[in-house]
């Protein structure tokens, strides 16, 4: 498991920025449970792994906020 400072990656910041409403509406129309919070239970180890993933690092973005 990771601690400390995650490591920013330009390639993915720009794609997760630039992916349009339209696929999110498309995704969302074929699964009604994407998007929606406490999908987690449908892959709890997934789940605990993601959660503590997020409190155990930061982004160094989050050093100027």
């Amino acid at each position: 498991m990771k601690f400390g400072v995650r490591k920013p990656s330009l390639k993915k910041s720009f794609k997760a920025r630039t992916t349009g409403k339209a696929r999110h509406k498309v995704k969302s129309a074929v699964n009604p449970i994407y998007g929606k919070k406490g999908a987690g239970i449908l892959h709890p180890k997934k789940a605990v792994k993601n959660k503590v993933y997020k409190k155990t690092t930061f982004s160094i973005f989050d050093l100027f906020k």
